[in-house]
C-alpha cells in the first residue's frame, strides 16, 4: 500500500507541474503576455535572452526593438531611416566600382559634405535616443544582478560603437571639410593637356639663410587622364636660361630666357617675380608659381596647367602625423647631428634601412654637402615615394586629425576642392604602374653636371621628354617626336629588386668598410675627398 500511495503521489506532483506549464504557455501566448513584448512574463533566462536580443535589433537593425515591443511609431521612423542608410551604402559601394571618379567627386563636393555632416550628427543623435528607450524597455529591475550587468555592458559598448562612432564620423568629416577649403581654393579645374594632367610639384623653403622662399625641390607630374600612370621629371634647382613661351607674361621681360648668369637659377623666379613682377600675374593667387609653371612649361614643352606648393615643415610635421617614413639607402649620407665623439657637428646616416621622424626625412632629402645636386633629387623623390606609398588606410583613419593638421600648414596649390575626388581616383589607378622618372640634368643627360644646368639643350630635353610619353600612349604636343627606344632614360619597370642594380658601397683606400668614426677622422683632417667619395651612392634610394 505505501509503494502504491508513494507512486500515485509521484504522479500526480507530475501532472500538476504538466498543467501548471501548458497555463504558463496559454498565458504568453495571449496579449499582452509574450515575453519577448513584456519583461514581465517568462523566466530569468528569457528575461536575459530578451535584454540581449533587443540590443542585437538595435545595433544592427535600428527601430527593430520599438517594432517588436509595441512602440511602434518611433519603430517605424528608426526602420525608415536604417532602409535609407542601406540604400545609401549600397549607392555608394555600386558607384566606387562602376562609377568611381564620379562618386568620388560627389563625396568631396563641399555641398554635400555639409549634407553630410548634418545627416551624421542627426543620425548619431536618432540612435543614442534608439538606445534610451531601448534600455527603458529591457527593464533592466527584472533581470538577475548578473544578468542585468551583463546586458547593460553590451549595451553600453554598442551605444558607443554606433552613436559614438556616427558622431566621431561627423566630426571628422567636419574637419576635413574645414581643412580642405583652407587648402584647395573654389577656382577653374586644372585642365587636361594632350590625355594628361600636367602638374607642377615644389618643395618650398624660407630657411637656411635665403633671403625670401625659394622652391627648393622642382617636380613635375604627368598623368594619364586615363590610366593614372605618372611620369615625375625633376629639374635641378640651379637650372638656368629656362626659356618662356611668347604668351607667357615673362615673354617681354626675359624674352632670351631666364638667363642673367648665377642670380637667374630657376628657384631664383619664385622670389624675382613675387616681388618685382607680381602685376604681370594680376588674377593670380601666386605669382611666383604662375611664373614657375611658365618656366617648367617652357623647359619640358608641355602645358603645366597646376600646381601643388610643399612648404617644408609642414612636409617635416606630415611625416610625423604619419608616425614616420622608412627608406633604404644604398650610401653614406651627411646630417646636422651629433657625432661618434659626442660633439654637435657633421654626422652621418649608414647605408641599409631607416625609418626616419619628420626631421630627419627632412634632413636626409635635403643632406647636399659632399653631394651632387643629383642626389639630393633622388632622395628627395625616394621619401616622397615613400610618404605616399606609406599613406595607407589605417594610417589615415588611426591619425587623421594630426595629418589634416600638418596639411593645411603644408600645402597651396591651384587644383580646386571640386577635382579632388578626381585627382584621388588617379592616384588609385596610379598605384597599379611603376612610376617612371627622369632628371633634367646628371646622370640622365650624361655626367655633364653644373654645365648641363647651366647650359641646356632644350632640343635635347624636349625629344627625351616627348619620348617617354610617346611610349604612354600619350601622343606628344610638340614638334619633336622620336620612335621610343627607352634605353636608360626609364626604370626597369620589371626589376623586383630596385637594390639590384645599385652600385657597391664606397669603401676605405685600403679596401675596408666605411665607419662613423673613419668619417669623423676624415673630416677633422681635412679628407675632403674621402668625404665625398664615401657620399658618392647616396643617391641610391628606395622607398620601404
Amino acid at each position: 500500500m505505501t509503494n502504491s500511495s508513494t507512486t500515485r503521489s509521484t504522479s500526480e506532483r507530475q501532472i500538476r507541474l504538466e498543467l501548471n506549464q501548458r497555463l504558463r504557455q496559454l498565458e504568453y501566448g495571449g496579449a499582452g503576455k509574450d515575453p519577448l513584448k513584456n519583461a514581465g512574463h517568462g523566466t530569468f533566462g528569457q528575461r536575459t535572452t530578451r535584454g540581449l536580443l533587443l540590443v542585437a535589433l538595435t545595433t544592427l537593425v535600428p527601430g527593430g526593438a520599438q517594432s517588436v515591443t509595441g512602440n511602434h511609431r518611433l519603430g517605424r521612423i528608426g526602420l525608415a531611416v536604417t532602409v535609407i542608410n542601406w540604400t545609401l551604402i549600397v549607392l555608394t559601394i555600386l558607384g566606387l566600382v562602376f562609377a568611381r571618379d564620379f562618386t568620388l567627386s560627389l563625396a568631396f563636393n563641399p555641398f554635400i559634405q555639409s549634407i553630410g555632416i548634418f545627416y551624421l550628427a542627426a543620425l548619431a543623435v536618432g540612435w543614442f535616443i534608439l538606445w534610451l528607450d531601448t534600455a527603458r524597455i529591457i527593464q533592466f529591475v527584472k533581470l538577475k544582478s548578473g544578468a542585468r550587468t551583463l546586458v547593460a555592458a553590451l549595451l553600453v559598448a554598442a551605444t558607443l560603437l554606433t552613436s559614438g562612432l556616427t558622431a566621431y564620423g561627423a566630426f571628422l568629416l567636419n574637419a576635413s571639410t574645414s581643412s580642405l577649403g583652407s587648402i584647395f581654393g573654389s577656382g577653374p579645374a586644372v585642365e587636361e593637356s594632350d590625355g594628361r594632367y600636367n602638374v607642377l610639384i615644389m618643395g618650398a623653403d624660407a630657411g637656411e639663410g635665403r633671403e625670401g622662399l625659394r622652391p627648393d625641390s622642382i617636380s613635375m607630374a604627368s598623368i594619364n587622364a586615363d590610366t593614372g600612370k605618372i611620369f615625375l621629371f625633376s629639374i635641378p634647382r640651379n637650372f638656368q636660361n629656362a626659356p618662356f613661351a611668347s604668351d607667357s607674361p615673362l615673354w617681354g621681360v626675359y624674352p632670351e630666357g631666364y638667363s642673367c648668369g648665377d642670380n637667374c637659377i630657376i628657384n631664383a623666379l619664385y622670389t624675382d617675380v613675387t616681388n618685382n613682377y607680381a602685376d604681370l600675374y594680376p588674377n593670380a593667387q601666386d605669382p611666383g608659381a604662375e611664373a614657375m609653371m611658365d618656366a617648367v612649361s617652357g623647359i619640358l614643352d608641355l602645358d603645366v596647367t597646376g600646381y601643388v606648393m610643399i612648404d617644408m615643415a609642414g612636409f617635416s610635421e606630415l611625416i610625423d602625423a604619419m608616425g614616420g617614413v622608412t627608406v633604404t639607402t644604398g650610401g653614406w649620407t651627411p646630417y646636422r647631428g651629433v657625432r661618434p665623439d659626442g660633439q654637435w657637428g657633421n654626422a652621418w646616416w649608414e647605408p641599409g634601412t631607416h625609418t626616419f621622424g619628420g626631421d630627419d626625412a627632412l634632413g636626409f632629402a635635403r643632406s647636399r654637402k659632399w653631394s651632387s645636386d643629383y642626389s639630393r633629387i633622388r632622395r628627395q623623390q625616394c621619401v616622397q615615394q615613400a610618404m605616399l606609398s606609406q599613406f595607407d588606410v589605417p594610417t589615415l583613419l588611426t591619425r587623421f586629425e594630426s595629418i589634416l593638421s600638418a596639411g593645411e600648414q603644408m600645402v597651396e596649390t591651384s587644383i580646386p576642392q571640386s577635382q579632388v575626388g578626381s585627382f584621388l581616383n588617379l592616384g588609385a589607378k596610379s598605384q597599379r604602374h611603376d612610376m617612371e622618372r627622369l632628371t633634367i640634368g646628371a646622370p640622365d643627360f650624361g655626367d655633364q653636371g653644373e654645365q648641363f644646368s647651366t647650359y641646356p639643350d632644350f632640343d635635347e630635353v624636349h625629344a627625351r621628354v616627348h619620348e617617354m610619353l610617346a611610349a604612354d600612349g600619350t601622343p606628344p604636343s610638340g614638334a619633336h617626336i622620336m620612335q621610343p627606344t627607352l634605353g636608360l632614360y626609364l626604370l626597369e619597370a620589371t626589376n623586383n629588386d630596385p637594390t639590384a642594380d645599385w652600385e657597391p658601397v664606397p669603401t676605405q683606400p685600403d679596401g675596408s668598410e666605411i665607419t662613423k668614426e673613419y668619417l669623423q677622422w676624415a673630416e677633422d683632417t681635412g679628407q675632403t675627398n674621402l668625404l665625398t667619395h664615401a657620399a658618392e651612392t647616396n643617391h641610391q634610394c628606395n622607398p620601404g
